[in-house]
């Protein structure tokens, strides 16, 4: 699949949280629906259109009343994070646009969900050396490697629910 078509995929609100809810555990439609308070078809539907272009693998086929349930993973949580998507984007593209700004909603959606508590947040427009970059680059790809690595089933005991977004990328010369 192109860039484009994984930038269309994760351009919906719906679809990120899915991701993010997938990293900690394989899930079903029905059992994804029910945690993000949506019907089995919506889930399903949104977990096709990731499974299509390969954010998603069904990693399980559960029988159930007579039926087969297929249980999916993101497959961030099965290989190291790197920002591949991101080095490849036609920043100019309208889809990348479209994915800027569904980024933002599910950002403002967290901020709002936020709790007292160690965090950070970061905003910085800066003139580094190449090496500085590929080193916070690295950082922050580790920490996000870090975090998936440690994701649970939501609710798990002992857990707590946590956000992480970072954009980063170089700019033009102006």
């Amino acid at each position: 699949m192109s860039t484009i078509d994984e930038l269309r995929a994760t351009a919906h609100p719906v679809r990120l949280r899915l991701l993010s809810l997938l990293t900690g555990v394989a899930m079903s439609a029905a059992e994804a629906g029910r945690e993000l308070g949506l019907s089995q078809a919506a889930a399903s539907y949104h977990l096709r259109v990731l499974e299509r272009v390969g954010l998603v693998r069904v990693v399980e086929v559960v029988r159930l009343r007579g039926g087969e349930a297929k249980r999916y993973r993101h497959e961030s949580s099965s290989t190291p994070f790197v920002d591949q998507l991101a080095a490849r984007t036609d920043r100019s593209s309208p889809d990348h646009g479209t994915y800027v700004d569904v980024l933002a909603d599910e950002l403002r959606r967290r901020a709002a969900d936020g709790v007292q508590g160690p965090g950070t947040s970061v905003d910085a427009e800066l003139w580094v050396d190449p090496e500085t970059w590929r080193r916070v680059v690295h950082h922050v790809g580790q920490a996000a490697a870090v975090l998936h690595a440690a994701a649970r089933p939501p609710r798990t005991p002992g857990t707590q629910p946590v956000s992480m977004t970072a954009a980063l990328f170089r700019m033009r010369r102006r």
